[in-house]
């Protein structure tokens, strides 16, 4: 059989509309790569985020489908184990595409093992180990996110993530003091995500009221872009700040390097999806490491595909903390994965099976 290698969108849906500072999403495109030669095969998810990865552009389609036919007719280069995908991103223009260079890594890696789904060999792959993951909170109504809270609870997290924001401010705070009342922060820990909701002006007044409730940390509270306001709210801030948005359009060393030393954030979250992969998100932690800076893994809506590729990167870091890794429940159209959540740690059920027949009918063959 001829290699192939086919790229691909997939638009999944959301079960209940997730709210965000943002906006409100009911829907999730995401791409893939899929490559065949004779009996093996291998895919890769590209997880662009609309209004949000630094690849959201106009030609991202166009990319991907020059990505896949540069693949297709250097097969046996890129599938080479000993080629690096570093020097391959260095040669064109693929850092400003940091949605395929995740999707690449996967491709690649799914390609050469004999387990299409395995990428990372952990004991979270062999279903020996599960990851500690946080219980995510959406925006919404007083009633929708207190149900949400009550569920999560039931279900035995010990860490939750509330996004705020979007919502009366008075009003956010008094469910985190209704939460307070009923689980101490030694008996749960609470982390909040504002996206940049708060204005550099009023932010720090801000933080100072959701101190009362004993935060572990606050996700990006100002706008991007806005480095020395950041450094002040570090210092400042009664509540660890953590970085997300603003590391996703460093796109090199040096702009990495430059960010950190600059704001000295508490931690940093890392998004491989968004980041570029990872081996972007190794550099992250070692140049974290020697700033004595915190980190942890997010999944950024992808599917199941990309999911299972970014927990069993995060299971090869052997950290303890609560990780903040999709459930893949949140779809109607999700990929049928062995990935299954129990007492708030998400395992690999390899007794389980995949499904990827539904979409590789349709978009492949």
């Amino acid at each position: 059989m001829k290699a192939k290698v086919t790229a691909f969108h997939y638009d999944l849906q959301f079960k209940i509309p997730g709210g965000t500072s943002r906006g409100v999403l009911t829907q999730k495109k995401t791409y893939f790569l899929y490559a065949q030669h004779d009996k093996n095969w291998g895919i890769g998810e590209c997880n662009l985020f609309e209004g949000l990865s630094y690849d959201d552009r106009p030609d991202f389609e166009q990319k991907i489908r020059q990505v896949a036919a540069w693949i297709e007719s250097h097969f046996e280069l890129f599938f080479d184990a000993s080629t690096s995908l570093k020097s391959f991103y260095d040669l064109g223009d693929l850092k400003e595409f940091p949605s395929i260079q995740f999707g690449l890594e996967q491709l690649k890696s799914s390609f050469l093992n004999k387990d299409p789904f395995c990428l990372f060999d952990t004991d979270f792959y062999q279903n020996q180990k599960g990851i500690t993951i946080n219980g995510l909170i959406w925006m919404g109504s007083r009633e929708f996110m207190t149900e949400q809270i009550d569920q999560k609870l039931k279900s035995g997290f010990q860490c939750l993530k509330m996004k705020i924001g979007a919502i009366d401010f008075d009003t956010e705070l008094s469910i985190l003091k209704a939460i307070r009342l009923r689980f101490p922060k030694d008996q749960l820990e609470l982390r909040v995500d504002a996206n940049g909701a708060f204005n550099a002006k009023n932010a720090l007044e801000k933080l100072n009221r959701l101190s009362e409730y004993h935060i572990h940390s606050i996700e990006q509270p100002i706008a991007t872009g806005q480095w020395q306001e950041m450094a002040e709210l570090v210092v400042k801030s009664p509540i660890p700040i953590a970085l997300d948005e603003e590391l996703i359009s460093l796109r090199n060393a040096a702009q990495r390097t430059s960010c950190l030393e600059t704001i000295k954030p508490n931690y940093i979250i890392l998004k491989p999806g968004l980041l570029g992969g990872f081996q972007i998100g190794d550099e992250f932690i070692a140049q974290a490491q020697n700033s004595n800076i915190g980190w942890w893994i997010t999944s950024a809506l992808e599917s199941n595909i990309g999911l299972n590729a970014i927990s069993q990167w995060t299971s090869s870091k052997n950290t303890s903390m609560p990780q903040g890794l999709g459930t893949g429940s949140l779809y109607t159209n999700n990929i049928e994965s062995p990935l299954r959540i129990e007492n708030s740690e998400l395992f690999y059920k390899k007794g389980l099976n995949w499904n990827l027949k539904p979409i590789i009918e349709q978009h492949v063959y």
